[in-house]
């Protein structure tokens, strides 16, 4: 159940403190249609890149085992997809020799790039690579950036080596320090990916209330961040302060797992609610979270039991990569558990379940879109912006664009396809209260006007312009 409070001044306290080949057959044809209509039911409109949400050379550094296999990878083990739209070869050139490429704008020269891979033209392709590489920068414009970055997932694709591209990618091999500190500056420099924190916070902090002991059970803490103007708010509730339990799973694989494990989190997050005088335990459960079970996670009686998931749950493969379907299996394994709030904040992007090109083309709207918004919050030369792009964004897009089955896992749904698996699951939508999405709303008003925020069938939607990045609900 979720709760509805006054609780305007909270939520502005707690805001304002946060900072950190072509189809060959009948079957074929047909699967592709039963896609199209999953998709269409579900509203999963994953080929659309220009949705209206409202009405140098070299791009990144690879560990040299690796560098040399994917600009000379046997081209006849290179990946061959089809596209759901037939030939775009046969439209654009009537299977005639690509020419006249270095006329061609960066984004014009990477779709074609990705249609003419996707029709196993591997000698084409690797003609645009190499010319495109010479047309991008990682310092450039957005668009030169974005190509710089996409234009090396297409040739370790063409490779067959975006898998160990992905896992090689260190961007001259920083310590994972800082790759998790430019995590934290892409979410304090997005406002987009904030703000979807800032939702989850203001919906948990309403179910506080008339609760004395509280449970949030996170399977992706990360660096704790959330929690700790999580912590900051709970100190400002008026009377004494509910006791709040924070189990954090530790996923051993993870790619953003901190040095030393949750053990450093949970002692940050202790400390400070010391001083600030919050009843507070932290509890880290060192497990896959596909294995973690309800006797792992020590729910009590008495507790109101809350589990966020932000940012985690596109980790999770689904039925289109495994016959377990580990994506739904995790929440229904919540359900059973009856949570009192289950809050999800996710990417609003399908990189899913679409082919390679569809995909490729839905990845180059929504990422044009990141790009884009970083140009308008950090100056062209800041060394801020180009780790956040080269240490987040750059392994998110290989592995996009350059993986496929369990490799891919960086598996974004829409809202309206994270909507169909909650209610599937057994949960009922809480629509945002109105004094999260008004608190909300005048904080992005202090940043770029081109920043928007919408309430969509009970979610809150957070864009850059017209195109949704970040969607925030609560169930």
């Amino acid at each position: 159940m979720f709760l509805y409070c006054p609780i305007h001044f909270l939520l502005k306290d707690y805001l304002e403190i946060q900072s950190p080949d072509t189809l060959d057959s009948d079957s074929d044809k047909m699967k592709l249609k039963l896609k199209e209509l999953e998709r269409a039911l579900l509203a999963d409109n994953d080929v659309d890149g220009d949705d209206d949400m409202f009405g140098t050379g070299l791009s990144m550094e690879v560990d040299g085992e690796w560098s040399d296999p994917i600009r000379m990878g046997s081209h006849h083990d290179s990946p061959k997809e089809s596209s759901s739209s037939g030939s775009y070869l046969d439209s654009v050139s009537g299977n005639k020799e690509v020419s006249h490429v270095s006329s061609q704008t960066p984004k014009q020269m990477l779709i074609e790039c990705a249609a003419i891979l996707s029709e196993g033209h591997i000698e084409k392709a690797s003609a645009i690579i190499n010319e495109l590489r010479q047309k991008v920068s990682i310092q450039g414009d957005p668009p030169q950036r974005i190509a710089a970055y996409m234009v090396e997932g297409l040739a370790a694709r063409m490779a067959a080596s975006g898998k160990y591209l992905y896992k090689a990618l260190r961007c001259k091999e920083p310590p994972s320090s800082d790759r998790l500190a430019a995590m934290q500056i892409l979410f304090e420099v997005c406002p987009c990916f904030k703000f979807g924190f800032m939702a989850a916070n203001g919906a948990i902090i309403e179910a506080f209330k008339g609760e004395k002991r509280v449970h949030i059970i996170d399977f992706d803490i990360s660096q704790g961040s959330q929690y700790i103007t999580l912590i900051q708010t709970i100190a400002k509730l008026p009377g004494k302060p509910p006791h709040l339990r924070l189990t954090g799973v530790d996923d051993p694989e993870s790619v953003q797992r901190l040095n030393g494990g949750l053990e450093i989190v949970g002692l940050r997050l202790e400390k400070l609610a010391e001083i600030l005088g919050v009843p507070f335990e932290f509890r880290a459960v060192p497990s896959r979270t596909s294995l973690v079970a309800p006797s792992m996670l020590d729910c009590k009686p008495g507790e109101a039991l809350i589990v966020n998931f932000a940012f985690l749950l596109h980790h999770m493969p689904d039925e289109s990569v495994s016959t377990i379907n580990q994506r739904d299996q995790l929440l229904r394994m919540v359900k059973s558990m009856n949570p009192k709030l289950v809050t999800v904040v996710e990417q609003d992007v399908n990189t899913n379940t679409s082919p390679f090109f569809p995909r490729f083309i839905e990845a180059y709207s929504y990422y044009s879109a990141v790009f884009d918004s970083l140009d308008a919050t950090l100056p062209r030369e800041s060394q801020d912006r180009m780790n956040v792009e080269r240490q987040c964004l750059a392994r998110d897009i290989v592995n996009i664009i350059a993986c496929e089955g369990e490799e891919r896992i960086e598996r974004y749904e829409v809202a309206g396809k994270w909507r169909a698996r909650m209610i599937m699951a057994g949960f009922k939508s809480c629509p945002m209260s109105s004094n999260v999405i008004d608190t909300i709303q005048k904080l992005i008003k202090e940043y770029c006007d081109r920043y928007k925020l919408k309430e969509d069938v009970g979610a809150l939607h957070f864009g850059w312009e017209d195109k949704s990045l970040i969607v925030a609900s609560a169930w």
